[in-house]
């Protein structure tokens, strides 16, 4: 398979841990350069990786066949809607949008154009997560847990603006919602308690019955992060470590992913219509934070 060219939007502190280097390292993809509201960035964060620093965002886009995104949600959102309408595939960071009116206007977007979108839900590409996720599935399930707690938002690299004013519930929560989905049943509705900026307390509802809980906190004083799922059946029970669980193989896994998908045209499982659901979940959960919440229906989570 020809390496894919892709292009990459964001310089901050995830393109250039994650994004950058493993879309830069191949061999299924090729990085054809770096775009950045930025310009000093992404000249930097191009010059690090040796590729070419664009000064426009249309320019970018007709010179790849696939854009990679590393920017905050509301800003994903619109610059992701444009490259789908010009026939771009997408890889797209999570939350999707910054709210549910931008990922629905996304989804329209990128089916109206046809092309591939994966999301970096990055626990889902890690082989132990699978291994979980292959296991619960016969296993008989009746409940579960998740978490996601950690330091990030009391100072650090990804103490960002979009993550210091929405929190946890935003930032975390579609890792740990996603992990719970896809091990328990569909989500079709949930109850908040809380505060995003302290602790979120979730209680999921699961097709067919089946509940979770999922706690989430980006303000406790831990030096690692804690994170990871549970689930419980009468004939015994499974765990996984998703923070030990993702490493270099993971983002290898993600990256081959890409590159099959939009060299086949074939869709990944977990696309903006993932991406998209989560979201209705997190309106749901925000809503509920607000006091405006009704807490359930099938049909507002999508």
């Amino acid at each position: 398979m020809a390496a894919i060219e892709v292009g990459l939007v964001g310089a901050g502190p995830w393109a250039q841990l994650v994004h950058g280097p493993v879309l830069a390292a191949g061999p299924e993809t090729h990085l054809v350069g770096v775009w950045a509201r930025r310009p000093d960035a992404a000249m930097e964060l191009a010059g690090r990786l040796g590729v070419r620093p664009f000064g426009r965002y249309e320019d970018l886009v007709d010179a790849c066949q696939a854009v990679a995104f590393s920017v905050p949600p509301a800003v994903q959102a619109e610059l992701a809607a444009t490259a789908a309408r010009r026939g771009k595939a997408l890889l797209l960071e999570k939350p999707v949008a910054e709210d549910l009116d931008g990922a629905l206007r996304l989804a329209d977007a990128v089916g109206e154009a046809g092309v591939v979108s994966q999301v970096v839900l990055s626990w889902r590409y890690a082989a132990p997560v699978r291994a979980f996720l292959e296991a619960a599935a016969r296993l008989e399930v009746i409940g579960g847990r998740g978490e996601f707690i950690s330091g990030g938002l009391l100072g650090g690299p990804f103490a960002t603006p979009w993550r210091l004013e929405r929190g946890a519930l935003l930032d975390l929560g579609p890792h740990v919602i996603d992990l719970l989905d896809a091990a328990l049943g569909q989500v079709v509705a949930v109850r908040a308690h809380g505060a995003s900026l302290g602790w979120v307390g979730l209680l999921l509802e699961h097709e067919d019955g089946r509940v979770s809980e999922a706690s989430l906190c980006a303000t406790a004083g831990i030096e690692a992060h804690v994170a990871g799922a549970a689930v419980y059946g009468p004939t015994g029970a499974l765990s996984v470590d998703c923070a030990a669980a993702v490493g270099p193989e993971t983002f290898a896994a993600l990256r081959r992913e890409f590159a099959e998908a939009v060299a086949g045209g074939t869709g990944h499982p977990l696309d903006v219509q993932r991406g998209l659901h989560l979201q209705h979940v997190i309106a749901a959960a925000e809503a509920d934070l607000a006091g405006m919440g009704s807490h359930r229906t099938a049909g507002t989570l999508g």
